[in-house]
């Protein structure tokens, strides 16, 4: 069989789309951190955003009792993100921001916060009934061994250099580099699918204007590429790209319009497992696009690290103000080391999938949701997400006999 190439792609925090899901983030972190914890649960939010040249839209629909001046979470976002120049193409100190923030549909928010189970059950009601899921939709999670983090290798080296490029402009490390950049990384697979090389290594990097091809090339080799990318994937036939225009030095929102939720499969496992029909950014626990996509990566990462599988793929999912999932699919894609009907068995009883139970268990009330934006939302090693925990391994392992 021959070899099998496959590739991911990665940004960094100064592209467009990337901005926007930055700046929505930080406007729902705002309003947990605003509101009192006992009424966090209530918080509603879906922020779009959108920048062009010299202009930040924000949208969208909010509840809350506090009040975040959006302007301002909007500004120090992208000043943070490093424009704070005009010759950058974009400056957080003098673009303009408009919004256009209303509030949450009535009728999406009596399904919320009363489920269709809370109005239907005689009995008892069970607390984790009392949440309906934000909206229908279906849901992926995803986890492989490949990685000592559980993620196919493409996006985790994509990741990792899209991240080292804004660190060593940050740092000054590299002085000539500037906020926009994308990273795309293709890795060869064996006859049974286990990374063995590196293909291609792809970087476009906005730069400064006088800085030499040769400064370029010789920069990011040095200061990116050799610290990220394990030496023994590199081979004689592996190409490296760096700006193959020749040319990137408009950049920003100067030179694209930016949208909340357009990097999805970045977001995400970069293509080699599917993507629910919702984006993240923005979106509060309650929305389940966002939410339960951190579940079934947790679960599906539990399971592999328990050894009932060498990867496994997970589908939730849901019909609006209903808290109990629809469906649950769990495809272990041949690799299940136990019967699969029990690893389902399994999860069903050790896991909760309601929305309520998912926020509180995976803690997701916190305003950490800024640092999901860029850079991925799973296998980091920068930052401990809740869903990244594998506090059910032993559990798993002594339910399934392993």
């Amino acid at each position: 069989m021959k070899k099998m190439l496959f590739t991911s792609e990665s940004v960094t925090e100064g592209h467009p789309d990337k901005i926007c899901d930055q700046i929505s983030d930080a406007i729902l972190d705002t309003l947990l951190e605003k509101e009192p914890k006992d009424n966090r649960i209530n918080v509603r939010s879906a922020v779009e955003t959108l920048v062009t040249r010299g202009l930040v839209v924000v949208t969208g629909e909010i509840r809350t009792s506090a009040y975040v001046d959006v302007p301002t979470v909007a500004r120090n976002t992208v000043l943070e993100i490093g424009y704070n120049r005009a010759k950058f193409g974009f400056d957080g100190e003098t673009c303009a921001v408009v919004t256009a923030i209303e509030e949450q549909s009535p009728d999406i928010a009596m399904g919320v916060d009363k489920s269709f189970e809370s109005k239907t059950k005689k009995d008892k009601i069970d607390p984790y009934d009392r949440i309906g899921a934000g909206d229908q939709g279906i849901m992926f999670g995803y986890a492989t061994n490949e990685t000592d983090v559980y993620m196919p290798m493409p996006i985790v080296l994509a990741h990792r250099l899209a991240r080292r490029l804004s660190e060593v402009r940050k740092s000054k490390v590299v002085e000539f580099l500037r906020p926009d950049g994308k990273t795309q990384v293709t890795v060869a697979y064996d006859e049974n699918f286990k990374p063995v090389a590196i293909d291609t290594i792809l970087i476009s990097a906005q730069h400064a204007p006088d800085v030499t091809r040769q400064e370029l090339e010789e920069g990011i080799k040095k200061y990116v590429i050799e610290p990220v990318i394990p030496q023994e994937l590199i081979t004689k036939d592996t190409k490296i790209l760096i700006n193959p225009t020749g040319r990137f030095v408009i950049g920003g929102p100067q030179a694209d319009t930016g949208l909340t939720g357009r990097k999805i499969i970045v977001d995400t496992y970069g293509g080699w497992a599917p993507h629910g029909g919702g984006a993240f950014s923005g979106k509060d626990p309650t929305k389940v696009d966002r939410s339960a996509t951190y579940m079934a990566r947790y679960v599906a990462k539990n399971l592999v690290a328990s050894g009932a599988a060498e990867e496994v793929l997970i589908q939730l999912s849901y019909a609006i103000g209903v808290a109990q999932p629809v469906s649950i699919n769990i495809d272990t894609r041949g690799t299940a080391k136990v019967d699969e009907e029990k690893i389902y068995k399994v999860v069903r009883e050790i896991f909760d999938f309601r929305p309520a139970a998912i926020i509180e268990n995976l803690n997701l009330l916190q305003p950490f949701y800024k640092k999901t934006a860029a850079y991925g939302h799973f296998g980091r090693d920068d930052f401990e997400f809740p869903w990244e925990k594998l506090d059910k391994v032993k559990e798993l392992r002594s339910a399934l006999g392993l």
